[in-house]
């Protein structure tokens, strides 16, 4: 049997944004939910970054989950004490 170009499916197309990150422009009016401060997006991890409030919000299929109880603090991971 020999494999065909439509045995396959197509790969994501590259013009087309990445379902599972947010859409570039809600980034620019979003913020920290507990400073108010700007966010940071941490494309590694998958997390909105707030360095005033220390706290990192994930992005779960392209959604920005705002809320403080969802957070991980960067601080208990770097081992620092609140």
């Amino acid at each position: 049997m020999t494999d065909s170009v439509s045995d396959h499916a197509p790969g994501p197309d590259p013009k087309l944004p990445d379902p599972k990150l947010p859409d570039p422009k809600l980034l620019e009016i979003l913020v920290c939910p507990v400073s108010r401060g700007p966010l940071h997006h941490d494309r590694a991890a998958g997390e909105l970054v707030s360095q005033q409030a220390r706290l990192a919000f994930p992005i779960r299929d392209g959604v920005p989950i705002l809320l403080a109880e969802e957070a991980r603090n960067l601080d208990e991971v770097q081992g620092m004490p609140e």
